[in-house]
């Protein structure tokens, strides 16, 4: 009987020594394992069995992207001025084994690699490029820091500078600076909005007197059209008139000649028209034969009649 309890022990103990050394890796996860104090192999994901008592799990690793935000590190500007920046690093750990065997303090290493880049880089540079050269100063970090933690088995993907604190006075001096610009700004804006003003103004007057000058040039062409008319229409009148006229004395001749007068007649007719021109203003009148001899038969006639 104790032996049966012996047997039972043992394999309860089996079962408990097995059951603790098979491993689930999950997913985005790297073991790195030991066998007797030296590497032995990486499991990844998946299920895998450790040989008890000869092999240890080492450091258990996660392969997804961190992110680490390191403290402001004090850093001095070619012109001699002392700012702090803090930095925010994104890497992500590509092979197990060097991450874990290639540095100590792996994160620690970083942090300072980051501060003495900075400070190579910054030191480089002028007050004014460090604040308007952040993606020149991120790029050649990450580059460094890239190059550098290669053997760590450590990839850097992206570096950002997060702050860059310059110190309070040049912080007032920047905020004047930056409100005298404003206010130059706000100035010439003004300005030109006065200027684009007069402007308008100064066309909108001129496009008003030329208006007027060409409505007073129509308007003076029309009255001249009216007066071009009117005279046309009057000489049409007085050419109408003198065409009857003209006519009328065409037909009282043509009447006349229809008529064949005799002598007699066209005698008459012309002392008739011989007493009219008496009746002017003339003192000198020249009377032709055949007037004086008709009207010498007139006068004898009239005697004649009054006995």
């Amino acid at each position: 009987m104790p032996f049966l309890i012996t047997i039972a022990v043992i394999v309860v103990f089996v079962l408990i020594v097995a059951l603790a050394n098979i491993k689930v890796v999950a997913q985005s996860k790297a073991y790195v394992v030991e066998r007797l104090g030296k590497y032995s192999t990486t499991w990844e994901t998946g299920l895998h069995v450790k040989v008890p008592f000869i092999e240890r799990i080492a450091k258990i690793i996660s392969l997804k992207e961190q992110v680490v935000d390191f403290a402001p590190q004090a850093v001095i500007t070619k012109d001699n001025v002392t700012m702090k920046i803090d930095t925010v690093v994104f890497f992500q750990i590509t092979d197990p084994k060097l991450y874990c065997y290639g540095v100590e303090a792996p994160l620690a290493a970083i942090e300072n690699l980051t501060a003495t880049t900075l400070r190579n880089i910054i030191g480089e540079l002028e007050l004014d490029a460090t604040l308007t050269s952040r993606d020149t100063i991120n790029t050649k970090i990450r580059s460094i820091l890239d190059e550098a933690t290669d053997p760590w088995g450590i990839k850097v993907n992206r570096v950002e500078l997060k702050n860059i604190l310059p110190p309070k006075e040049i912080q007032d001096s920047m905020e004047k600076q930056m409100k005298a610009e404003r206010e130059r700004r706000e100035a010439i804006l003004r300005a030109e909005g006065e200027k684009q003003s007069r402007i308008l103004e100064a066309q909108g007057f001129k496009e008003s007197k030329i208006l007027e000058a060409e409505a007073e040039k129509q308007s003076a062409i029309l009255r001249a059209d009216a007066v071009r008319e009117q005279k046309i229409r009057e000489a049409e009148g007085e050419a109408q008139a003198i065409l009857k006229i003209k006519q009328a004395e065409a037909d009282g001749i043509k009447m006349i000649k229809d008529a064949e007068p005799t002598d007699a007649v066209v005698k008459i007719k012309s002392l008739e028209a011989f007493a009219k021109a008496a009746d002017g203003q003339s003192t000198k009148i020249i009377i032709p034969s055949e007037i004086q001899s008709l009207a010498g038969l007139a006068a004898g006639l009239d005697g004649v009649l009054k006995k």
